[in-house]
């Protein structure tokens, strides 16, 4: 059981104590196998990046070794093409349930690898991700199309699928600038890297016309601001522009536009970009409404219908109490998770000779 000892600095008026920190973090803990993998609960499949979603919520609560835990089983199952598969059963590495290897995935380990490593100070650690953290750059950076986007997707047989999504890009892209940051520290550097993100970061601000159009889903609307494209006035004026399509006063964020649902983890996620752009008191607004998401024992349901007053769907998952742990955490004061998300020392890569940024 997590200490509440370790989550007093998690300790948020109105949102949570020390103690449901706490409990918060010994359910997500309570969902890891023995090997390390975080499926979205027991029973239900593991993909990566939900994965280290809930391995960065244990380090910002503390349980380092169970985060360390987690990033060891993604560098033991990392595929010899530097990537992982969409999921695996229960997070079973020999269990695979879709070989398809999504681009945003595949990146999103880089950001809990630097996570990890600032909340630790563990050189160790950090070397021996350091060859799993450049692969699995190397695969999604395969995936790049000309005008810096990436396509979202391989599939089983090795098909690039080169259509791009916002959300996916726009995460890559922070994730890219973390990998950047890692390389620095393994004085290691990485051109090719710093093209790329400078590409894919300017591609997000500034060409919306290279992505497929999900504007009808909150992700796309907060993620350039959460990934970290966007910053200053123009992070606000972007969430300033769609605030009340998608937020519900009191209830949450809707996940998508035309449906009358509020979501766990894009709410959470979405008191991330506004603690970035500056709008600290919003965010913590948006923790405290979705307080009726939390369950008895710590966890949180993943959405509630508000039309039909039933929480859906029936789930507990480890990634929706991930994402409310990191949110409580930038608001609170943790560094790491500041510096991860916040973003102000990450390189951000070469900006191309395009348009005016």
């Amino acid at each position: 059981m997590t200490s509440p000892e370790r989550t007093e600095r998690l300790a948020l008026p109105g949102v949570l104590t020390a103690a449901e920190a706490a409990a918060t973090a010994a359910g997500i803990a309570a969902t890891q196998r023995d090997d390390g993998a975080i499926p979205w609960f027991r029973g239900h499949h593991l993909d990566p990046w939900d994965h280290v979603e809930a391995a960065m919520a244990l380090d910002s609560a503390g349980e380092h070794d169970r985060a360390a835990a987690a990033y060891e089983w993604l560098a033991r199952h990392q595929n010899p093409d530097g990537s992982w598969y969409a999921a695996y059963a229960d997070g079973d590495a020999d269990h695979p349930t879709d070989l398809g290897k999504e681009s945003n995935f595949c990146a999103y380990p880089a950001v809990g690898v630097l996570h990890h490593y600032l909340a630790t100070g563990d050189e160790l650690f950090r070397q021996r991700m350091w060859p799993m953290v450049s692969a699995a750059v190397e695969f999604v950076l395969g995936l790049q199309q000309d005008g810096g986007q990436l396509g979202w997707r391989r599939d089983p047989d090795g098909t690039a699928v080169p259509e791009a999504l916002l959300t996916g890009s726009s995460s890559i892209y922070h994730a890219l600038r973390c990998a950047l940051a890692l390389a620095e520290l393994e004085r290691a550097p990485q051109p090719d890297w710093e093209l790329a993100a400078g590409r894919l970061g300017h591609a997000v601000r500034r060409h919306p016309e290279r992505f497929l159009n999900k504007s009808r889903y909150s992700m796309d609307w907060y993620y350039p601001v959460l990934g970290g494209a966007l910053r200053g006035p123009e992070a606000r004026a972007r969430l300033e522009k769609d605030w009340d399509a998608f937020v519900v006063p009191d209830l949450g964020v809707r996940c998508v536009l035309n449906r009358p649902w509020v979501t766990g983890g894009e709410s959470a996620e979405l008191a991330i970009a506004l603690w970035a752009a500056g709008l600290p008191e919003r965010a913590t607004d948006i923790l405290r409404w979705i307080g009726h998401l939390r369950a008895e024992d710590g966890l949180y349901w993943t959405g509630y219908v508000y039309a039909d007053d039933a929480v859906w769907p029936t789930e507990l998952t480890s990634w929706t109490a991930g994402s409310i742990l990191l949110a409580v955490a930038v608001l609170t004061g943790d560094e790491p998770t500041r510096a991860v998300f916040g973003g102000s020392s990450l390189p951000r890569g070469l900006e191309p000779d395009c348009c005016r940024d």
